[in-house]
């Protein structure tokens, strides 16, 4: 039998993310099976145990690749975004971009649904925190910058709005009454701009 090469290694590893993360998606994490994920893909458990050490495994990659790929949308948006005349623009533009990834239907069933019980909350708002906060802090460090905020709430603020994102994604999620990406994005907007 021919050995297969490294790309045909990272080939199949990719498969079964981009299998995996249609099947948790469609049916749910606890509805799918490593099984399934194999059987998408056409490769033994074995194949699958190379790559990843468990089903939750294969659903943290694919859970922290949403987010970076949300992250790094909101940085390009910020960035495009920067207006020398409105201070806000930048930091508003990523949050808009959180929002308007919240209501994705992968997004919302891998990170915010299965997510916390996958993971388990508290591991959840662990890593959440790990790849949001540097952003958020960045945008409220650059409010303290143009004496928006003291300096002092930079850190405080910056847990706060990144925990009020994260509220209204969970409420986008639950399809609460008043709640779309425009309402919340109007009213993020209006408390964003009212920090001094």
């Amino acid at each position: 039998m021919a050995r297969r090469s490294k790309a045909d290694a990272n080939q199949t590893r990719e498969d079964l993310i981009q299998a995996a993360a249609q099947l948790f998606e469609a049916n749910g994490y606890a509805n799918t099976s490593i099984n399934d994920i194999c059987g998408e893909v056409g490769i033994t458990k074995g194949a699958l145990f190379h790559h990843f050490t468990s089903k939750q495994d294969v659903f943290l990659e694919i859970w922290t690749r949403l987010q970076v790929a949300m992250d790094q949308e909101a940085r390009e948006a910020a960035i495009s975004a920067r207006n020398p005349d409105d201070p806000y623009s930048a930091f508003l533009a990523g949050c808009k971009v959180y929002l308007n990834h919240v209501i994705r239907p992968a997004f919302q069933k891998i990170v915010l649904i299965d997510g916390p019980a996958v993971l388990g909350m508290r591991d959840w708002q662990e890593i959440d925190h790990d790849l949001g906060h540097q952003n958020v802090h960045a945008g409220v460090s650059y409010f303290a910058k143009k004496g928006i905020v003291a300096e002092h709430r930079v850190a405080a603020l910056a847990v706060m709005i990144q925990s009020a994102l994260n509220g209204a994604g969970f409420a986008l999620v639950r399809k609460e009454k008043g709640i779309t990406v425009d309402s919340v994005y109007d009213a993020f907007e209006v408390m964003v701009k009212s920090l001094r």
